[in-house]
Order: structure tokens, then C-alpha cells, then sequence
């Protein structure tokens, strides 16, 4: 059984989730105010977040913030708000996924279950860094060291950072960093991987590609060689 924090003010909504999810693997605690999650988050000790963005009290994009300083815990969006750049922002906040509603109980299940299965397939490291030249990543303490200085990421360009190092010399596609990173698979439009594959080159000085290279076909290599 898992443990869902559910933090929605829809009365409706929250019971209505609350009773498919209970059906299934899932034990639903529901906070209703974005001021009170952080709090009741070190109280339930949820294996899942699921998270509204208009919340009375602190706006749901605050809370993600403060809970990902935290915890690892997944946290999914769910929101009437269409904006892309809401997706983008909740991402870049810490989100591991993103639904607007109305959302089907049964796809909100699936991506429950795909951001468990996620969790527990996250690159085993033993907690030791990984250390490639200049590069330090320290997953232990969730922090990465560029030439003797710590280097800054979003959550989505760690992650994604930590995936590639952890398969260093192995050509990694886009689909297989998508399940790796977000527990869905490549659908051909998502470019989220290829911008933050673009990131990480401008701040690591990667102008040649060299570091992460691109396999045309097949995906991305770290080279673990390119790093001093």
C-alpha cells in the first residue's frame, strides 16, 4: 500500500479521487490548504504527492518548491491551468509529472504507478560520487561540483545529469530517459530532453558536444573521458 498526499481545495474532486485510488494501492491523505502541506507532508510521510496549483493559503508552484527541498519524493501537478508554460515551470520547480484536468481516474492511476515504478528503478550509485575529471555529483547529497565550484541545476537538469553519468559510455535514447526520468515513454513530439540536453552543454562548456555527445538514430552518450 502507498501512501498518497492528495493537496486539493475541490471538495468534489478530492472525493472522487480519494475513492477511485483507494480501490487500488493506494491510501489517500487529503490537505486542502497549499500553507498547510509542508507541515502535514512531514506528518503523513507520503510515498506521492499530487499536488493542485491554485490553492488557497500558498500557490501549489511555492509548495512544490518547499517540498523538493526536502524530499525526493515524486510529486505530479494536477491542475485546471492550461499554460504550458505552467508544465514547464512545475518541472523546472521539482514536479516529476504534469496532468491537466479533467483527468481520467485511470490515467491518473497509470502515472501513480509509473512514478512508483520510477522511483524504485532510480541508478543505483551505493551513494558514492560520481567523479569524471572536473565533474563531482554527489547523489548523497544531491549536489553537483563543476572544476572546484558547485554548479547550480534545476531539478529536471540534475536528474537528467545523474541518469546520463550513471550510464557513462552507453547510448542512452530519449525514450529510455524519459521512462528513466518521468516513467513515460518517447511519444516523438517531447523535446523536453533534447532543451535540457542543451542546458547542461551551455553550463558544462560543451559548445562541441563532446561531453554529451549525440548519436544521431539513437540517442546520447556521456563520455565519461571529456570531463577534464
Amino acid at each position: 500500500m502507498f501512501r498518497v498526499m492528495l493537496v486539493e481545495d475541490d471538495a468534489r474532486l478530492a472525493e472522487l479521487v480519494m475513492e477511485y485510488l483507494s480501490g487500488y494501492e493506494f491510501e489517500v491523505e487529503l490537505v486542502t490548504r497549499g500553507d498547510q502541506a509542508l507541515a502535514r507532508f512531514a506528518d503523513i510521510a507520503p510515498d506521492l504527492v499530487v499536488l493542485d496549483l491554485m490553492l488557497p493559503g500558498l500557490d501549489g508552484m511555492v509548495v512544490c518548491r518547499q517540498l523538493r527541498a526536502v524530499s525526493e519524493v515524486p510529486i505530479l501537478i494536477l491542475t485546471a491551468r492550461e499554460d504550458s508554460y505552467d508544465e514547464v515551470s512545475g518541472l523546472e520547480q521539482g514536479a516529476d509529472d504534469f496532468l491537466n484536468k479533467p483527468v481520467q481516474p485511470r490515467v491518473l492511476l497509470a502515472r501513480l504507478r509509473a512514478l512508483m515504478r520510477r522511483a524504485s528503478a532510480r541508478p543505483a550509485t551505493d551513494g558514492q560520487p560520481l567523479v569524471f575529471g572536473a565533474l563531482t555529483i554527489t547523489p548523497s547529497e544531491r549536489s553537483v561540483s563543476w572544476r572546484g565550484e558547485p554548479c547550480v541545476l534545476s531539478n529536471t537538469e540534475y536528474k537528467l545529469l545523474l541518469v546520463l553519468a550513471s550510464s557513462a559510455g552507453q547510448v542512452l535514447s530519449r525514450d529510455a530517459l524519459l521512462k528513466k526520468m518521468r516513467g513515460i515513454e518517447f511519444d516523438g513530439l517531447d523535446r523536453s530532453i533534447d532543451n535540457s540536453i542543451s542546458k547542461l552543454r551551455r553550463r558544462f562548456d560543451d559548445a562541441a558536444s563532446e561531453k554529451i555527445k549525440t548519436v544521431w538514430g539513437e540517442g546520447y552518450l556521456f563520455s565519461p573521458s571529456a570531463w577534464a
